[in-house]
């Protein structure tokens, strides 16, 4: 998208948010994504290329896939990084040294929201913690996105979503029951427990931003991956606090409904997902089972859970009898919840998901092949804007700092010495 097709951001929410993201990988970028498409002014700090090290932020590396070129080879941008990055602009300035601390002091001066994701205390080490930036900027919303948070045992610890979704007890629930094949813990197919976590910091920064309208008074946002996976637990959480029985990996199926889980057909898988009562009626009418809800074992979700393994059985059976497509077409027909299982292939090419315009073409520097899955947010009087395509490392370095009343011979001057790229 050049700079002449951009779409007026006059309507967009967050329209004026200046935001210091000082994030990497994806529970803050995440967050600091949202904002940006929401209309901030996102301006993300990445490391110069230094030593060897390609600089920028690691998963601009994490690939393949990468986008292609114009010539149709590998950029080196990957498609993790492309993933979280859109609508923000990239600055490299190297923070371990004195004058990009003076950088960023700068920035976060001018800043509503900083985001960061560092260890607990190296900000510290840099002049460049909460308590500094606060003082100086009193407006400052400071999130902070860690493993553990700033306090408690494992606050020193280094925080990874695929260990947090152990720690935190999600893969205790997910995976297929041990007595069966492939059974045992496994985790999510995406990073979910980063993703939570980001989309949290989210909701928190607004809060912040309004309580800071309200008062003058910004203030510290703690965001850590294990309180969000504990809190993420949700039903199931709660069952273990109502009754103190750890609820166990159940498969496909639902922990507290029954009929609630995968089915396999004469020639696939479907969901079939009964919430209630009268939509566990209309399945056995379909099944022509119309015996069942009228049995006490079975004429409630409650006693359905209690019977489930005399229960699931007898319905399996009469589905695997069936192909797939004719069960989605009875459900269907009859208002009983359920559906397809689709690889990603399928998904882009659902007409529901490109009537909702999931997927958004953007121009790249490098490509004109770039495609973004789209936010889900649908705003009527400030919808979401797509105006930057993910920014090369270091794309808008000298823009930014000129915003901030520095000469273009200063500028090539602290590229000289290394401060930024």
């Amino acid at each position: 998208m050049s700079e002449a097709n951009l779409p007026d951001d006059s309507a967009m929410a967050l329209r004026g948010v200046r935001v210091l993201d000082l994030s990497r990988v994806l529970a803050g970028p995440w967050c600091t994504q949202t904002l940006a498409d929401l209309g901030a002014d996102v301006v993300k700090v990445e490391r110069p290329p230094k030593g060897g090290h390609p600089g920028g932020d690691d998963t601009r590396g994490w690939g393949p896939p990468y986008l292609k070129d114009h010539d149709g080879r590998d950029s080196g941008e990957a498609a993790y990084y492309l993933g979280a990055n859109r609508n923000k602009r990239s600055i490299a300035v190297d923070i371990a040294s004195p004058q990009g601390q003076v950088l960023i002091r700068e920035l976060a001066l001018r800043a509503d929201v900083l985001v960061e994701n560092y260890k607990v205390g190296d900000l510290a080490r840099y002049g460049l913690d909460a308590q500094t930036l606060l003082a100086l900027n009193p407006r400052l919303v400071f999130c902070s996105v860690t493993g553990f948070g700033q306090t408690g045992p494992y606050r020193d610890r280094a925080g990874y979503d695929y260990a947090v979704q152990g720690l935190g007890g999600l893969m205790s629930v997910t995976g297929e029951t041990d007595a069966l094949p492939g059974g045992g813990p496994q985790k999510v197919g995406v990073a979910v427990a980063d993703l939570f976590t980001g989309m949290y910091a989210t909701v928190a920064i607004l809060a912040a931003l309004r309580h800071r309208d309200a008062t003058g008074r910004g203030q510290v946002v703690d965001m850590a991956l294990l309180d969000t996976q504990v809190a993420m637990l949700a039903n199931l959480g709660s069952n273990y606090l109502c009754t103190g029985v750890a609820p166990r990996r159940m498969g496909n199926a639902h922990q507290n409904i029954v009929p609630y889980q995968v089915f396999q057909a004469s020639d696939g898988h479907l969901i079939v997902a009964v919430g209630n009562d009268s939509q566990f009626v209309k399945f056995c009418e379909l099944l022509g089972l119309p015996e069942l809800p009228l049995d006490p074992r079975y004429a409630t979700n409650s006693q359905r859970v209690r019977h489930r393994d005399e229960l699931v059985p007898r319905l399996a059976e009469r589905v695997a009898a069936r192909p797939r497509q004719h069960w989605l077409d009875a459900m269907e027909a009859a208002k009983v919840p359920g559906g397809a299982i689709n690889d990603l292939a399928e998904v882009f090419d659902d007409p529901q998901v490109r009537h909702r315009e999931m997927v958004v073409p953007m121009d790249h520097p490098l490509s004109d092949r770039l495609r973004v899955v789209a936010s889900p947010i649908k705003l009527s009087e400030t919808p979401v804007a797509y105006r930057l395509p993910p920014p090369l490392l270091g794309q808008h370095t000298d823009e930014v700092l000129a915003e901030l009343g520095h000469a273009p011979d200063t500028i090539a001057a602290w590229r000289k010495d290394g401060v930024i790229a």
